[in-house]
């Protein structure tokens, strides 16, 4: 049986103008974030539609809508399965991510305000504050912290893609904090292209920002000789 999500669980609030067809993806896409679904868990009508208290239409969509993006398949019987990414896919997944968080870095060095470089700042020194016995917690900080670099880049398609991105990262599994000192090496490259960003030096902001995607695909395909 899939795991229930601790992160998105409970009823989906209605209203606000979002249809519950697009609740109920968004819930099951921040499920898969969270760490709360992973690959090879099975995903059941019935059982999502009465965890979200929502009928089976707006699941059956929801479902629907991920299967065509690729992030689940059919399962034997009911229900669907979430996939698990091969070695190509993990790749090309990295090689996408290595120059969206570039150029991501590059347009916050142009455009991030005083504010914005202090809130970096902040959510690094809340990284460092967080035990490397949390590696759930580090990974939520870091994508809080790579996401604001996306809004201080002022590009909304850009933001949207990095979006889309994230969605398609949740389904490798465990995070690379859980490997052995990248904690600690992922900060030293967080403060390195927050110095860069507020030097508003684009070129370098770039660089460093692509060298840390790059070190993060050495720390998972660790994680992936190791399945």
């Amino acid at each position: 049986m899939a795991r229930r999500p601790a992160k998105a669980g409970g009823s989906i609030a209605r209203g606000g103008g979002v249809a519950l067809g697009e609740a109920v993806f968004r819930s099951l896409c921040e499920a898969l974030q969270a760490g709360s679904y992973r690959a090879g868990d099975r995903l059941r009508e019935e059982e999502v539609a009465q965890r979200l208290k929502v009928s089976r239409t707006p699941v059956r969509e929801a479902l629907g809508r991920l299967a065509a993006r690729g992030f689940v398949e059919p399962a034997g019987g009911r229900g669907v399965i979430v996939r698990n990414l091969d070695i190509s896919e993990v790749l090309e997944l990295y090689a996408m991510r290595e120059i969206m968080e570039g150029a991501a870095a590059r347009l916050a060095a142009e455009h991030a305000s005083a504010t914005e470089i202090d809130a970096l700042r902040d959510i690094e020194q809340a990284f460092i504050e967080t035990s490397e016995t949390d590696a759930a917690e580090m990974a939520r900080l870091n994508r809080v912290f790579h996401e604001a670099i996306c809004r201080a880049a002022r590009n909304r398609y850009l933001d949207n893609a990095s979006r889309e991105l994230q969605d398609w990262i949740a389904l490798l599994g465990p995070t690379t904090f859980t490997v052995t000192g990248r904690p600690s090496t992922s900060h030293g490259e967080h403060e390195a292209i927050i110095a860069a960003i507020a030097a508003h030096d684009g070129n370098k902001a770039e660089q460093l920002a692509r060298a840390h995607i790059r070190e993060a695909l050495r720390c998972r395909l660790k994680l992936l000789q190791k399945q």
